[in-house]
């Protein structure tokens, strides 16, 4: 005869108990990430988020833990198991998708072309000091013209000599404004080349955008390249095409489909207190069926997303992890994550408009992560792809 079930002690955020399909290393990984975000960035994330100002102090911090590039092996890199990244994405976003992206943008997008594709000599010169913190990079793809179809791009390098000579227009940068290096991909007489570009080059200005209303905390720019004169060795030799830069594309939207996450449960955890605590017709909210459909809700869906990021990442450490797996978990995680946010709102009301509490930052960041990284709709068309084997696109 079978045993009766034994449930183990239900946990309101960890309804599924995940935390038991880690390792000790992942949870410890985990623990370190959020224990620095609930020291280092919840206590100011709300003014920082009012002021448009990014904390560069935390980048150094950052290196110092080992965060960035750190899914890269060697030159510095941490070389640690995809999910424990993604974990640590998890709880980076959990306190704002501006810390995640920052860390996303200089290990994904800036320093992963170089280990990937860059010489011995490129590696040896730009990633320990990546790792460290103590040089800042950005991606420079999208413009103002070509944003999902970079194939448009009007970025061009031509050769002069043993120079390359770029000129062209990139928009929407992370990092560009306080960049020490910058990977500019651009066309030339053999295809889409990548770039490796001090940004002290003559001829290279970055922009600040401002007025923005979602990832107040990170730097966005203009990057401007005006005849931008750089020597033949700053070329990534091992690869050509659009395969470059999507690549790096792929790697970033893996750290999303964890980060995500966090910012659905800090919302939800937000929400969740709050209908414990406010009284309403001499009763708690959350007693309310109306308000316990809109939590079990939002319970499930954080549940879910970590239960989908933590399979795409068994599947990457193992090796059995394609493209679009990584758009299947990036669609529905962030679509997720921004339903949470805003269901969340709901519950508190006008409160969920101030910064006092996490849930509008949250909400206005994630506007940006269902856009960035490859639209909600790209991603459906690469799905649809997938399963047809019919492309949408041509």
């Amino acid at each position: 005869m079978a045993e009766s079930i034994r449930p183990g002690k239900l946990d309101a955020t960890d309804f599924l108990q995940i935390d038991e399909l880690l390792s000790g290393e992942e949870r410890l990984m985990r623990n370190t990430v959020a224990q620095f975000v609930t020291d280092k960035v919840l206590p100011n994330v709300g003014d920082w988020f009012d002021e448009g100002f990014f904390p560069r102090d935390l980048v150094k911090e950052m290196g110092d833990m080992g965060l960035l590039g750190m899914h890269l092996t060697g030159y510095g890199c941490a070389g640690t198991s995809a999910v424990a990244y993604g974990l640590a994405c998890t709880e980076l976003e959990a306190g704002d998708s501006g810390v995640r992206s920052f860390v996303s943008v200089q290990g994904s997008l800036a320093m992963y072309p170089i280990w990937a594709f860059g010489s011995e000599e490129q590696k040896q010169r730009w990633l320990p000091g990546m790792a460290a913190g103590e040089t800042i990079g950005c991606f420079g793809l999208t413009e103002p013209d070509s944003g999902s179809d970079p194939g448009s791009m009007r970025t061009t390098a031509r050769r002069d000599g043993d120079d390359w000579v770029l000129k062209g227009t990139k928009m929407w940068i992370t990092n560009g404004s306080i960049a020490d290096v910058a990977i500019i991909w651009a066309t030339t007489d053999n295809g889409v080349r990548g770039f490796i570009v001090p940004t002290d080059t003559p001829g290279f200005t970055a922009n600040t955008i401002h007025k923005k209303m979602s990832l107040r905390i990170s730097i966005t720019s203009e990057l401007v390249l005006d005849d931008v004169r750089v020597p033949s060795d700053a070329i990534l030799p091992n690869v050509s095409g659009l395969k470059g830069p999507l690549s790096c594309l792929n790697e970033a939207r893996f750290g999303i489909l964890f980060g995500a996450v966090g910012a659905a449960r800090a919302c939800y955890e937000a929400a969740l207190d709050y209908a414990k605590e406010r009284i309403q017709f001499d009763r708690p909210i959350g007693s309310f069926q109306l308000t316990q459909r809109k939590l079990v809700e939002m319970m499930i869906g954080v549940n879910n997303g970590m239960l989908l990021a933590l399979h795409l990442g068994r599947k990457r450490d193992e090796g059995t992890l394609a493209a679009e797996h990584v758009s299947y978990g990036k669609l529905v995680n962030v679509r997720m994550a921004l339903e949470t946010a805003r269901e969340a709102r709901g519950v508190l009301g006008a409160n969920g408009i101030t910064l006092e509490y996490p849930v509008i930052r949250h909400m206005n960041n994630l506007e940006s992560v269902y856009t960035y990284e490859g639209t909600n709709e790209i991603h459906t068309l690469v799905l649809g792809q997938a399963i047809t084997g019919l492309s949408a696109f041509s």
